[in-house]
């Protein structure tokens, strides 16, 4: 419903309202800091073990450093706390798109995505953690993931070149091999469900319409200074507007995949990768269960 309703409203007047919700979260997080309510790095790494993330984990976040509360050193403190948990044994991966839109209307624009260069439009947090020495970027040009660990090269070398962001050759299918997991920090499925897309890809002849009809070649420009060209698929706007992810958050409960906690002051939800892709695939196979039909057919 909310991309439904998203769809209907001019793109100037959601960004006004985004502005709008910009400003007063600053100015929220800024009272906090006046007040003495400040997140330290020794609270984060509490927060995050809390959570069930140990040493050698290898995790996938997607986050909202607004949500987190006023963070002492801001993002770059919630990276280290992060990277502190799991430590130099973990592999510690991020979505770092740098498009924060429909993928149809960036695709038709995108002149060249340059990997080294082109910021990451999904927060602060990303940004921050893409720009670290040593870590690395996939080379797809819709969603590309950021990794930093001992298994970085593994999960983004097979990145460039799929048709679809979500195959087994993704990070995202690689941290559901390893037996990962997936942390969503302060957001929801409904803001960012790329994960239930590896369904789609997994399983042969998916129902729905998830990919528009045309394929893109776009330029792919590598921090070698190479350049590669690539044919890519982008979802379909008309199927995307009826996601309802986060209405399966109970179903994944019920079955032991996910369980919320908090880090910080945002409400957080740690998913089982491994488990969660195999139940997709068992409950689409026998129920009709996807992210545009939760409660199945």
């Amino acid at each position: 419903m909310r991309n439904f309703v998203r769809k209907l409203i001019p793109d100037v007047i959601l960004e006004r309202y985004r502005a709008f919700k910009k400003s007063k979260r600053n100015k929220e997080l800024e009272l906090k800091r006046i007040s003495g309510d400040v997140i330290s790095l020794k609270k984060l790494e509490d927060d995050i073990r809390n959570c069930g993330i140990t040493l050698g984990d290898t995790v996938l976040v997607h986050s909202s450093l607004s949500k987190i509360g006023f963070v002492e050193g801001g993002a770059e403190t919630v990276v280290n706390a992060l990277l502190s948990v799991i430590g130099s044994q973990g592999n510690l991966l991020m979505p770092t798109s740098p498009n924060s839109g429909l993928q149809l209307d960036y695709v038709k624009k995108l002149k060249v995505f340059d990997v080294a260069v082109d910021e990451s439009k999904l927060g602060a947090i990303s940004e921050c953690f893409r720009t670290l020495p040593n870590c690395l970027r996939s080379a797809h040009p819709t969603e590309p993931v950021s990794c930093l660990g001992p298994d970085a090269e593994y999960f983004t070398k097979d990145h460039f070149g799929q048709q679809t962001p979500y195959t087994s050759a993704s990070p995202f299918c690689r941290v559901s091999e390893c037996g990962g997991k997936i942390v969503y920090l302060g957001v929801t499925l409904d803001n960012a469900g790329t994960n239930l897309h590896t369904l789609e890809d997994a399983v042969a002849n998916f129902k729905y319409p998830v990919y528009f009809k045309e394929s893109f070649q776009v330029d792919v420009k590598f921090p070698n200074g190479e350049v590669k060209s690539m044919t890519t698929k982008v979802h379909n706007p008309e199927q995307s507007i009826k996601r309802k992810c986060d209405d399966l958050i109970p179903l994944f409960k019920e079955n032991g995949i996910l369980k919320e906690g908090k880090i910080g002051q945002a409400s957080t939800l740690i998913v089982d990768a491994k488990s969660l892709l195999s139940f997709m695939i068992e409950a689409y196979t026998n129920d009709g269960v996807t992210m545009y039909t939760p409660r199945g057919e």
